[in-house]
């Protein structure tokens, strides 16, 4: 009789801990920010190797939305993407967004760096200056092989 009552408690305990942290991994993840406390505003960039439905949206290293969706316009053959930012968060309509990378070995992730103006973004609007992915391997091709498109001046 104590036998299983200690197994139903220790089952119990193991069952609290692993609700507890979906409930923390989902949080985390942003999967349980309602729609009414996000808005939406739209981005259309170059590339955006690495960036995922659910990455994260960052300004000064604090995560403040998603990416919602992404697309390919097949007018431009840019990729749009919608951001879904938090309310609290507004805009000025010069911001410029663009694509980040952790590091070497970290992923990719969406910065937007505000803008100054004293007009803010409306939901839906477009944030106009974006900055895709860049490429690693472009860069290491460009350093190699002398990483300057610029002519060399002649040596007198």
């Amino acid at each position: 009789m104590a036998s299983e009552r200690a197994e139903i408690f220790a089952g119990a305990a193991v069952l609290a801990v692993a609700v507890g942290f979906l409930a923390y991994a989902a949080n985390s993840s942003g999967l349980m920010t309602r729609v009414g406390e996000t808005y939406p505003l739209t981005a259309s960039f170059r590339g955006m190797d690495g960036i995922n439905i659910g990455s994260d949206v960052r300004m000064a290293g604090i995560k403040v939305g998603t990416i919602s969706d992404m697309r390919l316009n097949p007018q431009t053959f840019f990729a749009d993407a919608t951001i879904q930012l938090r309310k609290d968060i507004l805009l000025p309509e010069d911001s410029a967004i663009l694509i980040s990378s952790e590091g070497l070995l970290g992923g990719n992730f969406v910065e937007i760096i505000p803008g100054g103006s004293l007009e803010n973004l409306a939901p839906g609007d477009e944030i106009e200056d974006t900055q895709g992915a860049v490429s690693l391997i472009t860069l290491l091709m460009k350093f190699v092989s002398g990483g300057s498109d610029a002519p060399a001046s002649a040596e007198e």
